[in-house]
C-alpha cells in the first residue's frame, strides 16, 4: 500500500463507500417493496418485477448475498481508512482512533442512513432495477452463501425459528382491504370506495351471522333423528278425522229429532 498513490488510495475509499450505499439501499429497497405492485408488474410482462419476485422468492439467498457484500465493503473500507491514517499521521498514538472516528462518520452518513432513506422513498422504482445487478451476483456468490445458510438454517432450527412454507407469499385479510380502499385517495371514486367498504362490511357481518347461527342451532346427526312422516299418511289421517267429526255430529242430530 505505500506505493500506492494518497489520492488513488481516496478514490478506491469513495468507490467502496458508494458500494456500501448500494448494498444498503438495495436491502431496504427490497424488503419495503409492494409486492403486489410488483405482481401486477410482472403480469403485464415487466422483466426486471419478475426478476424481483424471483428474488423475494427465496429472502434467505437475498438477504445473505446483500450483507455478504455490504460486510466485505465495510472491511475493505475500515482497512483502507487504517492504511490512509498511517500514510498522514504516522504512528501515533491516537491514529488508528481518528482513523475509526473517520470511517465510521463516513459509513454513518454516506453508506447507511442517507441510502437506506433514499430506498425506503422509491422501491417500487429501485426495486426492479437493483435485481439485474443482485442476480448475477447471487450467481456468483451462490457456493459461499450455500455454505453460510448452512450455519444459518442449523441455528434457526436450535431456536426453532424455521420459516413456515409459503412465508414469502403475502395475503390480505379483508380488514386490510378495507383499509387499502380507504386509503386509495383519488384513484377510486368516493362513490366506489362506498359500495366497497359496504361489500366488506357485510361480508363479514354475513360470516358473523352464520357463525353464531351455527353455534346456536345444533341439529343432530341423520341417523339420531325419529322419522318423519309422509305427507300422504299426514293428510290421509287428516281426512279421516274429518270424517269422524263429520260423521258423530250427524249421529248427534238424528238423535235428537
Amino acid at each position: 500500500m505505500d506505493d500506492i498513490p494518497l489520492s488513488w488510495q481516496f478514490a478506491a475509499l469513495g468507490v467502496l463507500f458508494v458500494l456500501s450505499g448500494f448494498f444498503a439501499m438495495a436491502e431496504t429497497a427490497m424488503m419495503a417493496v409492494n409486492r403486489h405492485k410488483l405482481r401486477h408488474q410482472a403480469d403485464n410482462g415487466h422483466r426486471g418485477a419478475r426478476l424481483a419476485l424471483a428474488l423475494l422468492g427465496r429472502v434467505d439467498r437475498l438477504i445473505s448475498v446483500i450483507l455478504l457484500g455490504n460486510t466485505l465493503v465495510n472491511a475493505a473500507a475500515a482497512m483502507l481508512t487504517g492504511h490512509i491514517a498511517f500514510d498522514l499521521f504516522g504512528e501515533e498514538k491516537w491514529t488508528l482512533e481518528a482513523g475509526t472516528l473517520f470511517v465510521t462518520f463516513c459509513l454513518l452518513v454516506f453508506s447507511e442512513i442517507t441510502p437506506k432513506v433514499v430506498g425506503a422513498t422509491y422501491p417500487e422504482w429501485l426495486t426492479p432495477r437493483i435485481s439485474f445487478l443482485l442476480a448475477p451476483l447471487l450467481r456468483v456468490a451462490y457456493p459461499i452463501i450455500w455454505f453460510v445458510n448452512l450455519f444459518v438454517r442449523a441455528l434457526l432450527h436450535l431456536f426453532r425459528l424455521q420459516p413456515k412454507p409459503g412465508h414469502e407469499t403475502p395475503r390480505l385479510s379483508p380488514e386490510e382491504l378495507r383499509a387499502l380502499v380507504l386509503e386509495s385517495g383519488h384513484f377510486i371514486p368516493q362513490r366506489h370506495q362506498g359500495i366497497l367498504v359496504n361489500l366488506f362490511c357485510r361480508a363479514s357481518s354475513a360470516a358473523a351471522s352464520i357463525m353464531r347461527r351455527s353455534a346456536n342451532n345444533w341439529w343432530p346427526p341423520i341417523s339420531s333423528r325419529p322419522p318423519r312422516r309422509s305427507t300422504t299418511s299426514s293428510a290421509t289421517s287428516r281426512r279421516t278425522a274429518s270424517g269422524w267429526a263429520w260423521s258423530s255430529t250427524s249421529t248427534a242430530r238424528s238423535r235428537d229429532l
